[in-house]
């Protein structure tokens, strides 16, 4: 078993992966206390948060350089989005992140959106 870091990034094993457990990173929390969705946008304030900061929260906050949405956050940090969602709250509380609710130009669940996006991803596969 040959494990190594990549600068300050995760431990990560060859043939396990990951060997820190994501609930880890959020202290086995699971519920954020900002009202985030998966669309949200989230961006840095340039404030310096107070207090503790783990390693995760610093990779957030250089994801954070301009609007990026919750699960573009979660997926760069291969995190499972309830943990992205706790520790992007950690820093919206902080005042390092600021966030905004989707725009959207039409109705999310606009039946011709749907099948427009449902064409698309069937020409993909």
């Amino acid at each position: 078993m040959s494990a190594a870091t990549t600068g300050d990034g995760p431990w990560l094993d060859d043939a396990a992966g990951r060997l820190v457990r994501p609930y880890q990173a959020s202290n086995g929390r699971t519920r954020p206390t900002a009202a985030l969705d998966l669309l949200s946008q989230v961006r840095a304030t340039g404030a310096i948060p107070l207090g503790y900061l783990g390693p995760e929260h610093t990779q957030v906050l250089d994801l954070c350089g301009g609007p990026v949405s919750v699960a573009e956050v979660a997926g760069q940090l291969k995190l499972p989005v309830a943990v992205a969602k706790v520790l992007l709250s950690d820093l919206v509380d902080s005042g390092a992140l600021t966030t905004r609710p989707p725009a959207f130009h039409h109705n999310p669940t606009d039946r011709s959106l749907l099948e427009a996006v449902l064409d698309g991803l069937r020409r993909q596969l």
